[in-house]
């Protein structure tokens, strides 16, 4: 009979047969689950003042980093240095930088109120050169001052400073900033004049959260001091009055759309609504005209009678 091979026996190191040299860093204790480890303490050195001043300029050279782009963009628009390889601006942007004209006129916009805003500080500071001054708070990014665009050089410097209070004494986000530009504006603005039941366009101008909205109708639901709640087809939203124009309808004009609302808001909740009708919906609710023509009309009927035969 042959003899089963034996297994190869492991290794074992000259540590692992010595279990005191494995806990020799370990205090004696009963427990080992509860034994103590000493681990040195590692120091960290200070910076010294030189890697400081290194530190904040390279930070406000992040900073500036949308300034700077603005700046420049704004050279490159103003002196035409595109012309030899585009007809417009717009293209040069759109080839060279792979954005659109609108995203650079933002950014040259945010870098003027960026300027605006050093410039004041170095008034009220005395300081001549902010790069050297650690204690500002200033935009990091071009979307924090956007909002601040289309105000005065002293009420952009107002609103920063509120909502940098307002962040913490940190670098505020652009909505924070917003929420404090519409504190400026509610009290500059005349009362709000509109009326419950008023039929109105909505203007997106400069607002994102209105994005999908541009033109469509709407109808007054709510008259708040410088804002209005709104019914369009699929909701309701809180518009300010800037983003707000009336069609100056009669009050019959008025009734007559707010009946079309509710009906295509009714049909909105029905389960038996195809998406082709969805569509039909969406379609009229988006119109950039507060009425329906004759056909339209008869389109809405339509749905109408499909629908409530469905429900029965």
């Amino acid at each position: 009979m042959n003899t089963p091979p034996h297994k190869p026996t492991k290794s074992t190191s000259a540590t692992s047969s010595n279990p005191e040299s494995l806990n020799s860093d370990i205090a004696p204790s009963e427990d080992p689950a509860s034994a103590i480890i000493d681990v040195p303490a590692v120091e960290v050195p200070e910076l010294t003042p030189e890697e400081q001043s290194d530190r904040l300029h390279l930070e406000r050279r992040v900073e500036r980093a949308f300034f700077e782009a603005g700046k420049a963009l704004a050279e490159l628009r103003d002196r035409r240095l595109y012309r030899s390889t585009h007809k417009t601006f717009e293209e040069y942007c759109r080839d060279r930088f792979g954005h659109s004209r609108q995203k650079s006129n933002y950014l040259i916009a945010a870098s003027q109120v960026y300027e605006n805003l050093t410039t004041i500080c170095c008034q009220n500071s005395e300081v001549e050169d902010l790069t050297t001054n650690g204690t500002q708070i200033l935009p990091t990014s071009e979307g924090q001052v956007r909002p601040m665009t289309k105000l005065e050089s002293q009420q952009q410097w107002e609103v920063w400073q509120t909502a940098v209070e307002e962040a913490g004494g940190k670098v505020p986000t652009g909505r924070v900033v917003k929420n404090a530009v519409q504190r400026i504006m509610e009290r500059t603005k005349i009362p709000n004049t509109y009326q419950v039941g008023e039929v109105c366009q909505i203007l997106v101008k400069d607002n994102p959260d209105l994005r999908g909205k541009a033109g469509c109708w709407a109808i007054v639901a709510q008259v708040n001091d410088f804002s209005c709640t709104v019914k369009t087809w699929n909701g309701e939203v809180i518009v300010g009055v800037q983003h707000l124009r009336s069609f100056n309808y009669l009050p019959q004009e008025c009734q007559q759309m707010q009946e079309v609302c509710d009906r295509i808001r009714g049909l909105r909740e029905s389960e038996n609504l195809e998406e082709a009708g969805r569509a039909v919906l969406k379609y009229l609710g988006e119109m950039k005209r507060p009425y329906l023509t004759a056909f339209e009309q008869e389109l809405l009927s339509f749905l109408e009678a499909n629908v409530h035969r469905k429900d029965d």
